[in-house]
């Protein structure tokens, strides 16, 4: 489905399908956002109360994990979006007249 790390093919290298139906928009960047924050947010806040470091160790520790966490995250989200737009055969929104 992809051809570099976000970018999508024109079609399906097995079954021809066309993926000219595609747009995930910011969609996964939010996703992301919203769970990794979460989980991020919930495990910095337990470092914090349990073992009280510095401000500084904190962001020392947590930066590496934040970026591995949420790049690691967008490429299957925006498949996962993709693919549920296929599936519920998602269109662009139309005013009815």
């Amino acid at each position: 489905m992809f051809k570099n790390f976000l970018e999508i093919r024109d079609k399906c290298e097995v079954c021809s399908l066309d993926y000219k139906f595609a747009d995930a928009g910011d969609g996964p960047a939010v996703f992301v956002t919203l769970l990794g924050g979460f989980i991020l947010l919930g495990m910095a806040l337990f470092v914090q109360m349990k073992f009280d470091p510095p401000v500084w160790l904190l962001m020392l520790i947590f930066t590496p994990i934040t970026l591995g966490v949420c790049i690691g995250m967008l490429r299957p989200l925006k498949g996962l979006l993709i693919a549920l737009q296929y599936r519920n055969k998602a269109e662009q929104g139309r005013l009815e007249s």
